[in-house]
């Protein structure tokens, strides 16, 4: 039988997909990764963490050639460790950030925010005094004061509902035009710049690499995995522990983050 043609680009989520729940990646996900870039693949790490974690998407993902980071507003090209080049910056202003959290409050109710405005290495999130974060890594702000300038991105929960509960109701009141909005898993929604999501910054690495998105696969878990899987084109594979939206996108489900999905379904393509 003929060999299966593989993908040129494979793009995998971090949180949830490729990183276990204990917030380790396995030996043999790394193993079966790194025989899929010697076998001429790129591989990209595409996620919601934003430019200040880069250090921590390195460890979890050390052979990636590219990543596309803060659900697409953060794309760095690493492929010369000599040379790392920023591909893309979008940023939104905190202006209107500030009014698409006031629409959001005006239906949901008072809610909890964040803003993740800073590229340095381990920098803060700026939140409200009585933030409920799973991560020491958040330093008590003033909202207006932090809302001045431009940020990566902002996140926002409120007490009563659960994140696609708000995200619904935040869509309903928040023009795509003003913000893009998403949830990845944390229990809070996440406001990006307008056009900004997992596919674009994808798009942007398609088009420096003059890769089609037929040529593209990719792995995910969370509602801000849905944009690139209706952009990708080779095979859109979702973990089983995946969120129903993007299961119902899938072109395949392989086993969940825990098992190594996404190294299981790799490892099966490489030896097909």
């Amino acid at each position: 039988m003929a060999r299966i043609e593989l993908p040129k680009l494979v793009a995998t989520d971090l949180d949830g997909t490729l990183v276990r729940s204990d917030e380790t990646v396995s030996d043999y996900s790394l193993t079966v990764l790194r025989k899929v870039r010697e076998a001429g693949v790129t591989v990209v790490g595409v996620t919601g963490r934003g430019p200040r974690l880069i250090e921590l998407c390195r460890r979890d993902l050390p052979g990636a050639d590219l990543f596309v980071m803060a659900n697409g507003a953060y794309v760095l090209d690493q492929r010369d460790p000599d040379a790392v080049r920023v591909l893309r910056r979008a940023r939104l202003p905190g202006p209107d950030l500030a009014e698409a959290l006031r629409r959001i409050e005006a239906v949901a109710g008072p809610l909890s925010v964040l803003v993740e405005a800073l590229e340095d290495p381990r920098a803060p999130l700026w939140g409200d005094s009585h933030v409920v974060w799973p991560y020491p890594e958040w330093v008590p702000y003033d909202r207006a004061e932090a809302l001045t300038g431009p940020v990566y991105k902002g996140f926002a929960s409120a007490p009563h509902l659960d994140a696609d509960e708000l995200l619904a109701m935040a869509a309903e009141v928040v023009p795509p035009e003003l913000a893009t909005i998403t949830q990845s898993g944390l229990g809070y929604i996440e406001l990006m710049a307008p056009g900004v999501d997992k596919a674009t910054g994808l798009a942007v690495v398609a088009a420096e690499l003059g890769i089609e998105p037929s040529d593209v696969c990719v792995f995910g878990d969370m509602p801000n995995d849905v944009p690139m899987f209706r952009w990708a084109g080779w095979r859109r594979v979702a973990v089983a522990n995946a969120h129903p939206a993007v299961l119902e996108l899938a072109d395949e489900v392989t086993a969940s983050n825990d098992a190594d999905g996404v190294a299981a379904w790799l490892e099966a393509l490489l030896s097909s």
